[in-house]
């Protein structure tokens, strides 16, 4: 099939791209937020393929992956053709609801032609979603392989724009946890967090290269309080970091107890990360686990069928 998706998480996006269709992938002359096109940080197959909002207008499309409500309107714009009733279409929700927990409704609530895609059963236990019919398809990895030396005694951390997003991503934490053990922070944005003699920034580095520097790393640490849930920590748990991370949102369901330490006590988190980074091979020991954990839960084999199955499914009652 030919699938229309906007480029908006990069890293579920490399997940999503690896399948058996062809994936067209939006580019604006400036590549803003609804072109950007390829992504280049991240490893595309050729089958992914750029192109234009007026090119979308004769391309022949079988099936759009929406994932912000504003796509609605730009695929009928740009396709001529509406979502749910003239183009087969899904809704992935990446995101918690963001206010009135537990009673947020969902962009798509009032719609029951549009399938809600939930990457994990937390958003779709909170979400309200109304009339629209929902699934869970969790999420798969391209396995980067078992990379893990842990021979730097501090702990890695993925955060993108964590001085602008602050309590949802954990950010008020990372001092008091850079108090017991350093911190090496990487992501986007992630040098407005300013000087700190305990934390580290590494700035939006290529997916490669932050694998292999994570897997120097002794510990993954995950102070995320709400998001849905970090692909950053599945990677880590699949190069075979131990985990140290907030009991919030889906962590819980993603870490089993021989993977890491998993708590809301900032105090028993602070102490699992001293303990790994003074103890190495039970850092090791740990992060196998972790990583078997990931191989077992969020493989891209198990990912990609359950996408190819819903994505067959929708394009066969759209075209009836």
């Amino acid at each position: 099939m030919r699938v229309l998706h906007w480029h908006v998480h990069g890293s579920w996006s490399t997940a999503f791209v690896q399948g058996s269709h062809t994936y067209l992938v939006p580019v604006t002359a400036t590549r803003d937020a609804n072109g950007l096109g390829r992504a280049r940080t991240f490893d595309w197959p050729p089958s992914t393929v750029e192109i234009t909002p007026a090119a979308l207008a004769t391309a022949p499309v079988d099936v759009v992956v929406l994932q912000r409500p504003h796509e609605l309107e730009l695929t009928e714009h740009w396709l001529r053709r509406r979502p749910g009733r003239e183009l087969p279409a899904v809704y992935v929700e990446h995101n918690t609801p963001r206010s009135n927990v537990p009673n947020t409704p969902h962009p798509m609530a009032d719609r029951s032609d549009i399938p809600v895609v939930h990457v994990t059963a937390f958003n779709e236990l909170f979400w309200d979603c109304g009339r629209a019919p929902t699934l869970v398809i969790e999420h798969g990895i391209p396995d980067p392989g078992y990379r893990y030396t842990g021979e730097l005694p501090r702990a890695g951390v993925v955060i993108n724009e964590p001085v602008r997003r602050g309590r949802v991503t954990g950010t008020d934490l990372l001092s008091r946890f850079a108090a017991q053990v350093p911190l090496d922070v990487f992501g986007m944005a992630v040098t407005q967090l300013g000087r700190h003699e305990r934390i580290a920034t590494f700035e939006d580095w290529p997916q490669a290269r932050m694998h292999a520097a994570l897997a120097r790393r002794r510990v993954y640490l995950h102070p995320t309080r709400w998001t849905s849930l970090g692909l950053s920590l599945l990677e880590a748990m699949y190069l075979g970091l131990p985990v140290v991370a907030l009991a919030s949102t889906d962590a819980i369901e993603a870490v089993p107890p021989q993977a890491g330490v998993v708590s809301t006590r900032v105090e028993v988190l602070a102490e699992a990360l001293r303990a790994f980074v003074a103890d190495p091979d039970l850092a090791r020991h740990t992060g196998r686990a972790a990583r078997a954990a990931a191989c077992r839960r969020y493989s891209l084999e198990r990912f990609l069928t359950d996408w190819d199955q819903l994505l067959k499914e929708v394009h066969r009652c759209g075209s009836t």
